[in-house]
């Protein structure tokens, strides 16, 4: 079987010789992963002041970070501080020739692995929450609904321009990013999800599996409460940085049922960052105990940001290997 078959009978659940693998540093890697602003589609402006580098995302806001931080930092000035910015607002480019042609000169070399279009910044929650800041953006949760369906809504115009795109470009999924929750639950009520993001949800995961795409979640946090409605949207597959937030037989279990895969790391919170061997090795095989046959495994691109060493993402790397017999 190619990469490609392997990662898609997990994500379909039939029977698959082994989980999918994605991870750098010239281990397996079953995965190729289109990022837009990283291959050149996108050129973010960067400069320095102190020990600050500030630089811009493609819709325009304005982020900080400390220099040799984490890779990502935080919201600094967002686009849409004022409402009243959304009427000379330059807004990203969804459906792009440039963009599908790009794509498919960068699958090309590549075609057996499994094609993601990378979404990062390109999903309700998270676009509209960078574009307003968390702050403001939980006020207009509840002062200011129209205007924020009205952003939604306009959000999922570029959404769906992309994922026209991904198609296009020979993609065989998207990889979208929302993180929905804090350590013990969701930042709104179930309610809330289901009134601002479950319509839009459920029409943009279905036009994405009209055109032949699976649809890959990525979302740190609890969740527990709208997993259901996450699957009944078109999740595929969910991408956990920090599996072991949940009971985690409880979620393999509910996946099970649902024929969703789980794509993760060991846990990069509870787990990693202990430097523990026994600890990071033991939950290596556990994990791969519960979740496979419907289980992708990958490295956590920023272990300096989670203070984890690369030897210890190598413990649990060779473990797997054993564990699984390759």
């Amino acid at each position: 079987m190619t990469s490609r078959d392997i990662v898609m009978a997990n994500l379909e659940r039939r029977d698959p010789p082994r989980p999918g693998m994605c991870f750098g540093g010239r281990r397996l890697n079953d995965f190729s992963v289109f990022w837009p602003a990283a291959e050149g589609f996108f050129s973010p402006k960067r400069w320095v002041e102190g020990d600050q580098e500030f630089y811009t995302d493609e819709w325009g806001n304005i982020w900080v970070r400390m220099v040799g931080g984490c890779e990502k930092g935080e919201i600094h000035i967002p686009v849409l501080a004022n409402w009243d910015a959304r009427d000379s607002m330059k807004w990203p480019e969804g459906e792009s020739p440039r963009l599908s042609q790009m794509m498919r000169e960068y699958f090309a070399p590549n075609l057996d692995q499994f094609k993601l279009l990378g979404f990062g910044g390109f999903w309700v929650f998270e676009a509209a929450r960078y574009l307003r800041k968390m702050d403001a953006y939980f006020l207009d949760m509840a002062l200011e609904p129209d205007k924020l369906h009205q952003l939604h809504a306009r959000i999922g115009e570029v959404c769906a321009g992309r994922i026209r795109a991904a198609a296009q470009g020979g993609a065989d999924g998207i990889f979208i990013f929302e993180d929905l929750g804090t350590q013990k639950g969701l930042l709104f009520s179930p309610d809330m999800f289901r009134d601002y993001f479950k319509p839009l949800y459920t029409e943009l995961m279905g036009l994405a599996h009209r055109l032949g795409l699976k649809v890959i979640m990525h979302s740190c946090g609890y969740n527990w409460e709208i997993l259901d409605d996450l699957m009944d949207c078109g999740v595929d597959c969910f991408q956990f940085d920090q599996p072991a937030l949940y009971d985690m037989e409880a979620l393999a279990a509910k996946l099970r049922a649902r024929k969703v895969a789980l794509f993760a790391p060991v846990d990069i919170q509870k787990v990693m960052p202990t430097g523990n061997r026994a600890l990071i090795e033991a939950e290596t095989e556990r994990m791969i105990r519960l979740f496979k046959g419907g289980l992708m495994l990958k490295n956590y691109g920023d272990l300096p940001g989670i203070g984890v060493r690369s030897e210890w993402d190598q413990w649990a790397y060779e473990k797997m290997l054993a564990v699984l017999g390759i």
